[in-house]
């Protein structure tokens, strides 16, 4: 199960530059056990826990959560996470406490483990594991893939890719480091792990930790022969986690995959896998001229292909149009529970038939807010 190679290069200049400021910001931890304490009342205390987080800050620089105030956050985070469609089920984030772990080798090993968690023989469960955080002695480790799972890109000699386009120059960079790739267009990629002190390390992410679904249509027995498939759990692992002041960079996080993720975007963007044209072609469709709508056709088809084939393996997928209802009945809850529900328009409306989702009809508050997954500064 242990699959990775040390390198023998050690963290470089510019990225040691970019860590994150790793001193608590007192003023975002008082807010936060404000925040924790109004939303939790029954817990009490509130002042002889602002009184120790403000000594052990003043000491340290820095303080330590309780698992309930970092599941709480993390929760939170989601809750405030304004480009996801998702939060209905916020309260339900599964939060695996992982933060004594520095090492990248314990990344590695928990980042497996959190996948096949997470995927749950198909019912995907929504999780995220926290590792150790930035403190002013030590940054915390990175990931350097966006996402757990993400499947090669390869140049060819033509000036092509095969694979997936998006992750060419990370695919370039675990071949730089030692992973010797292979043909395919859908090999799916290491991790490449930096620890806060030392070398980087890659590690291949074993074959039972991920779940793919191939890609087949109910009606048309030609798409199988496309050797579409996509994997099950969308685990992004560069963000920081940052609850009150204290940035945990390491922390990847899913929730499960609305349909068009897949079907309208990674297969179908002209610089991903660009399948419209493949599908159009084969279900007979006039592509000479762009008032046949041929895109459109082909798109809704790629989408039902995705929608078909996830719920023919029992693997938790779910469609823009009901997202959208459940993404408006959160939007109520929050408003009733008297707290700002941020949203960026741009990623809410769904990326096919987004006029045809109650989504589309609405404007929603744009502010940021805290806890809150951010990409790295």
């Amino acid at each position: 199960m242990r699959t990775w190679i040390r390198t023998l290069r050690p963290l470089d200049a510019p990225a040691v530059q970019a860590v994150i400021e790793r001193t608590a910001d007192p003023r975002e931890a008082e807010r936060f056990i404000r925040l924790f304490h109004a939303e939790n009342p029954s817990l009490g205390g509130l002042y002889a826990r602002l009184r120790d987080v403000a000594r052990e800050i003043a000491r340290f620089g820095t303080y330590t959560h309780t698992f309930e105030e970092l599941e709480f956050g993390a929760r939170v985070a989601w809750r405030n996470s304004n480009r996801c469609i998702g939060r209905l089920y916020w309260r339900s984030l599964k939060v695996r406490d992982r933060r004594q772990v520095r090492t990248a080798e314990g990344v590695a090993l928990e980042c497996v483990a959190h996948l096949r968690e997470a995927t749950g023989n198909g019912k995907i469960r929504p999780t995220v594991t926290v590792l150790h955080p930035d403190t002013p002695a030590l940054p915390g480790p990175r990931i350097l893939n966006d996402q757990l799972i993400r499947y090669a890109g390869y140049r060819t000699r033509g000036g092509g890719v095969v694979g997936d386009p998006r992750n060419v120059e990370l695919t370039e960079a675990a071949r730089a480091l030692g992973w010797p790739g292979g043909s395919g267009r859908f090999d799916v990629l290491p991790l490449i792990i930096q620890p806060g002190r030392g070398d980087r390390l890659l590690c291949n992410v074993p074959g039972d930790a991920v779940l793919e679904v191939p890609l087949v249509h109910p009606e048309y027995a030609w798409f199988a022969e496309l050797g579409l498939r996509w994997h099950a759990v969308p685990a992004i692992s560069d963000m920081c986690l940052e609850i009150g002041g204290v940035c945990y960079p390491c922390a990847p996080f899913n929730g499960w995959y609305m349909g068009t993720e897949i079907g309208a975007r990674n297969l179908a963007d002209t610089d991903r896998y660009d399948q419209l044209a493949v599908v159009a072609e084969r279900l007979g469709l006039d592509t000479s001229t762009e008032r046949s709508l041929w895109r459109d056709h082909a798109l809704v088809e790629l989408n039902v292909a995705v929608l078909h084939s996830f719920e023919r393996a029992g693997v938790t997928i779910s469609d823009h149009h009901t997202e959208s209802r459940r993404f408006l009945t959160h939007l109520s809850r929050e408003e009733k529970a008297g707290r700002v529900c941020p949203a960026d328009w741009s990623w809410i409306v769904p990326p096919l038939s987004g006029s045809a989702t109650p989504v589309f009809h609405r404007y929603y508050d744009t502010r940021v807010l805290t806890p809150s997954f951010v990409h790295h500064r």
